[in-house]
């Protein structure tokens, strides 16, 4: 019996961003040619570049940008980690919060008030809600929420970094931890 674990034909990959930029997403289409290499080993079954409503089940590989920044955020990686197989925080947002916790010493409440009630001239000042998601306290990593299986730091990650961080998993190793992951 061989240590290599039984690979799909394709590996089921999911990406998305939460409370981020979209650099990471941005730094992945820097792959350049790559990208068609990896195009006969994954399809892409939900992500900012296809047009999926809703997250899939059985999901091999998922690659989240942002941190956990509102109830929706919540909902929506506590989904993914669900029906993913091998969850990968996407950059330094989800590894750490990064750029969006700057916001983390402040009182949400009070800095909504000022900036939809407070200044200028507003005809009707109210805090948007309908269709908003509300924000959390506090940003937070990915790993605050749900277990990550493996981390790739970088605002955003290198092209580099990506592509050898995809190609590991795809081979069924998780860099960082040893270990390796059973698709299939």
């Amino acid at each position: 019996m061989s240590d290599t674990p039984r690979m799909p034909a394709r590996i089921r990959m999911g990406t998305i961003w939460l409370e981020g930029c979209s650099g990471c997403h941005m730094s992945f289409l820097d792959m350049d040619e790559r990208l068609i290499d990896l195009a006969d080993k994954i399809e892409i079954v939900f992500s900012p570049y296809v047009d999926a409503k809703a997250i899939p089940d059985n999901v091999d590989v998922f690659l989240v940008e942002g941190g956990i920044g509102s109830d929706h955020d919540m909902e929506v990686i506590r989904e993914i980690r669900r029906k993913t197989r091998v969850l990968v925080a996407f950059g330094d947002c989800a590894v750490t919060a990064n750029v969006p916790s700057m916001r983390n010493g402040l009182d949400v409440g009070a800095v909504l008030r000022y900036g939809y009630e407070e200044t200028g001239q507003p005809i009707q000042p109210q805090i948007p809600t309908q269709g908003i998601p509300a924000l959390l306290p506090q940003v937070l990593p990915v790993h605050e929420v749900v277990p990550v299986d493996v981390y790739m730091p970088g605002c955003p990650p290198s092209a580099d970094l990506i592509h050898f961080v995809v190609g590991e998993v795809l081979e069924g190793r998780l860099p960082g931890r040893g270990v390796r992951a059973r698709f299939g």
